[in-house]
């Protein structure tokens, strides 16, 4: 499986010729909504939940709050969280129920995709055209993904996951640097590093990690803020794992980054040429700022790789992504 080098200064023909050579479209039937999730069955959740020996579990999620990452491109913010009542209302304020009883409720306000998500399959076009070559019009409008909302997938992602942590494998000292493109090359040594456990294939949920949260983390705590961790420069997976993604059949792949793909991109001129790829024409779910942290940390002192994945996206009727708290068990 060799990667297809791209010419950097051609990023339409290099994305045309990938999504020719990849494309999954009528692969399920011209009315699939499910995309790489068809790879996930229920063979392959029984064969995630046989992974749970010790019962260890990590949640893999940022924290949902005002003091996140985002910055105000295409008008995401952090979580806005407010109290609807309070405990002040239930000391100090008139009784809202009777005998004594009161309580709290609070609201919050949020980008769907403002921390720990899945990128669901009407959030990329190509040319104008969704997943398994629909109409982009005919699929996102106003009301919403009508075909391919989050929600469909909502029940379906658990099963195995997978661990590659290549900031450990290939980095320095546990990261790797900014605008490291990630290659099948790099995808082989950690393998190799890490042992058969990692090998992911056919309906597995793989996560990388790169090292990059650590970092950004690092510096949060340092007082030098999260700096451009959401949308700038980062390390992340080549344009030319394309065909690797597709024939390996994985059902999902999520990383530590805000963006999935090594940015800045590797063509002179282009935006998320990966995402164009995977989402539209592999029908890949992509996860983004998941914390991998500790997971990495149990993996490297166990030197077991694979564990039980669930993690379910919240089901908003018709959202193009979703927040979502992983899930892993060891």
């Amino acid at each position: 499986m060799s990667p297809v080098e791209p010419d950097r200064t051609d990023p339409e023909g290099a994305i045309a010729a990938a999504a020719k050579r990849c494309s999954n479209w009528g692969r399920w039937g011209e009315d699939d909504v499910l995309g790489t999730l068809n790879f996930l069955d229920d063979a392959k959740r029984r064969e995630g939940a046989a992974l749970v020996r010790r019962g260890a579990a990590f949640s893999l999620a940022q924290r949902f709050d005002a003091e996140g990452p985002q910055k105000g491109w295409r008008r995401r913010t952090n979580p806005v969280h407010t109290m609807l009542s309070s405990g002040l209302d239930a000391e100090f304020g008139p009784p809202e129920f009777p005998h004594g009883l009161g309580g709290a409720d609070d609201v919050i306000h949020m980008p769907l995709q403002a921390s720990t998500q899945w990128d669901g399959l009407g959030h990329i076009f190509d040319h104008g055209i969704a997943y398994n070559g629909r109409r982009a019009s005919t699929v996102v409008t106003s009301e919403g993904d009508r075909l391919t909302g989050i929600e469909t997938v909502a029940g379906r992602i658990a099963g195995r996951g997978v661990l590659l942590d290549v900031g450990r494998a290939v980095g320095q000292d546990g990261e790797l640097p900014d605008g490291f493109a990630i290659t099948v090359d790099h995808i082989q040594a950690t393998i190799s590093a890490q042992g058969e456990s990692s090998r992911a294939g056919r309906g597995d949920l793989l996560l990388v990690r790169t090292g990059q949260l650590t970092r950004a983390r690092r510096d949060v705590a340092e007082g030098r803020g999260w700096g451009d961790y959401a949308g700038g420069p980062a390390p992340g997976l080549s344009f030319t794992t394309a065909d690797w993604l597709h024939d390996t059949e994985i059902a999902g792949i999520a990383t530590d980054t805000w963006g999935f793909e090594v940015r800045p991109n590797e063509f002179d001129v282009a935006f998320q040429p990966l995402h164009q790829v995977c989402i539209p024409h592999i029908g890949l779910f992509l996860g983004e700022m998941w914390d991998l942290d500790a997971l990495a940390d149990d993996c490297a002192s166990d030197g077991v790789y694979e564990f039980f994945l669930a993690a379910a996206p919240l089901p908003v009727t018709g959202a193009v992504g979703a927040p979502v708290n992983p899930i892993a068990v060891k």
